[in-house]
């Protein structure tokens, strides 16, 4: 083990405090996970302002026109690529943002990083709020981009570097589920102020209340022992990692850890997004790239952004079809915490192959039901008893989704990026998600237009992708700590091959 050797027989650590959890990581884990409540918010309040009335007349009346046409595709109706953009233009701030964010997360630790988004949220928030033209929407939009982008780039690494190892899968739930939280509570708040002139400006500018709380709620907290150390801050790092594990428990042999991961990362001055491109990363790299380009792929965004339309577009009627989003929240919300109490127990894996073939399932079944009852055109009429199976339907796909793809997604590249590479990781992983989150919320509406039911065939294929890349290429990362993660590529079938010989096996890491 002296001088950074570490053969691939080291057994896998587990926690030097053996997992306890104490008051201080529950409040800290939960600060840091309220950063999921901006980008929660802004997924499920976009879908619902863009079926109030006041909105539309105020900046599409095109739609309006559309809508009231006497013959119309149903599935074309909301089909507008500004009313896109102001969806999407989020996503591609998000992606700018989640890049830059790397170098200022190393350089500046992640709970500065959370303050920094709060902040910048909370303006986009404001300026969406007073909004008089389309050119305003737009830049309230970027600004809360840049918010998400940085939350979501420190939010996860900063759970993922706190949790005890053992219940690390549970505590980086938690961004997931108050990204759930944010969902509902933007999707009753567009049922409350759907009928009102100025519903969607209380609707918009409430975004600023989740702002508010996570950025005074990271005052209170520290930084990450991980994030000190490398900043070269060992003091602090100790009395943070003895808030976090306890008094009563031995800090030392943790924080000695935290500083040889740390000391071995920096003896190669080496540019990291350099370092990540190295063959010995290629499993990490190509980790951070798959998995959330899978998740987009579910199409659970999609559904969010757009099930108010959606189901108003099968026959739901305006107050129903907010309030069937209301409900597609509460069910993903409560397969969240059914994620979160298993989550570590039965290992990412399962969850992840259970998810996929529960969502696989119901979106065939969508496709068929949309297919059979409104034709292949789209323009025979739909009861509301067909509108109601598609939304169970739809609720079983959420569920599958919060047990799986959603929280994990956050957790993976969170937990496998050694401490050199950790932020370059998570920021390709972040923007990924909101490049793909860009283009398919831009293009969703034109293809729902042209493929009709057959857009869910698009996602339910894609589903059976991921699902068979999980069983084949995902090894298990359940209760290794975050310094021992190395020990999974080098046992895995086709991984291995990457590692094998590598720093990985017995040299000093880079």
């Amino acid at each position: 083990m002296a001088g950074g050797v570490f053969p691939m027989n080291t057994p896998p650590a587990t926690g030097i405090n053996g997992g306890k959890i104490t008051l201080s990581i529950i409040i800290t884990c939960i600060v840091a996970a309220s950063g999921g409540l901006l980008f929660g918010y802004d997924l499920g309040i976009s879908g619902g302002v863009t079926t109030m009335v006041p909105f539309l007349k105020k900046f599409f009346p095109e739609i309006l026109r559309k809508a009231a046409e006497s013959e119309v595709n149903m599935y074309c109706v909301y089909d507008s690529q500004v009313l896109t953009l102001f969806t999407s233009s989020l996503y591609l701030a998000g992606l700018l943002s989640s890049l830059a964010a790397s170098k200022i997360t190393a350089a500046y630790g992640r709970r500065n990083i959370i303050i920094l988004g709060g902040i910048v949220f909370l303006a986009g928030g404001a300026v969406n709020a007073g909004s008089e033209n389309i050119a305003m929407l737009i830049l309230g939009r970027i600004l809360l981009g840049f918010g998400v982008g940085f939350t979501n780039q420190a939010a996860p690494l900063y759970l993922s570097e706190v949790a005890p190892p053992k219940w690390r899968g549970a505590f980086s739930t938690g961004f997931q589920f108050f990204l759930g939280i944010g969902v509902v509570a933007a999707g009753c708040i567009n049922y409350a102020t759907a009928k009102h002139t100025w519903g969607w400006r209380l609707s918009l500018g409430l975004a600023v209340v989740p702002a508010a709380v996570m950025t005074i709620g990271a005052f209170l907290i520290t930084d990450t022992p991980s994030s000190l150390v490398e900043r070269g801050h060992i003091e602090q790092a100790k009395q943070a990692l003895r808030k976090v594990r306890g008094s009563s428990v031995d800090i030392e042999p943790e924080l000695e850890e935290v500083i040889k991961w740390t000391q071995i990362s920096k003896s190669v001055k080496q540019e990291p997004f350099k370092t990540i491109l190295k063959r010995e990363y290629r499993p990490h790299l190509v980790m951070a790239f798959i998995i959330p380009f899978f998740q987009q792929l579910t199409g659970i965004n999609i559904v969010a952004f757009y099930s108010p339309n959606l189901f108003q577009s099968v026959g739901l009627g305006h107050d129903a079809a907010l309030l069937s989003a209301i409900i597609l929240g509460v069910v993903n919300l409560a397969s969240i915490l059914i994620s979160t109490g298993i989550v570590d127990r039965f290992g990412r894996r399962l969850l992840f192959i259970t998810g996929g073939i529960v969502m696989f399932v119901c979106l065939i079944a969508v496709s068929i039901v949309l297919a059979v009852v409104t034709g292949v055109d789209g323009t025979s009429d739909m009861s509301k008893g067909n509108a109601i199976l598609v939304l169970v339907l739809l609720c079983f796909y959420a569920a599958g989704f919060g047990w799986s793809w959603g929280p994990l997604t956050w957790l993976i590249p969170s937990e496998i990026f050694p401490v050199n590479i950790r932020t370059t990781g998570q920021s390709i992983a972040v923007g990924v998600q909101f490049i793909i989150i860009f283009i398919l919320s831009q293009t969703f509406l034109t293809m729902l237009c042209h493929f009709k039911f057959a857009a869910f065939l698009f996602y339910a294929a894609w589903v059976v992708v991921m699902t068979l890349f999980v069983i084949f290429f995902l090894p298990e990362t359940k209760g290794i700590a975050l310094e021992s993660m190395y020990t999974i590529w080098g046992k895995h079938w086709y991984w291995h091959r990457f590692v094998k010989g590598t720093d990985h096996q017995d040299t000093t890491l880079p």
